[in-house]
C-alpha cells in the first residue's frame, strides 16, 4: 500500500503518518511518499502534532517513508 502526502498542514501530515503506522499492523508493506510542503516535516512538528515521534515510529515499524 503507498500513501501519498501532499500538504502543509501539521494535522494532516501527523494523520497520515498515524493511519501508516496503522496500515502497517494490518498488512504487510506501508510506503509513504512525501510530496511537496510536506517533505518538511520535521519543519512541521509541534507540541501538538509531534511529526518527528510519529515518522519514528513509522519507520521503526519496518514503513518506507520516501520524500
Amino acid at each position: 500500500m503507498t500513501l501519498m502526502v501532499c500538504s502543509g498542514d501539521p494535522e494532516i501530515v501527523w494523520n497520515a503518518f498515524r493511519m501508516g503506522t496503522l496500515m502497517l499492523e494490518q498488512m504487510d508493506d506501508v510506503t509513504m511518499f512525501l510530496n511537496g510542503p510536506s517533505v518538511q516535516y520535521e519543519r512541521l512538528s509541534s507540541e501538538q502534532f509531534p511529526l518527528l515521534d510519529q515518522a519514528k515510529v513509522f519507520t521503526l515499524s519496518e514503513g518506507v517513508l520516501l520524500a
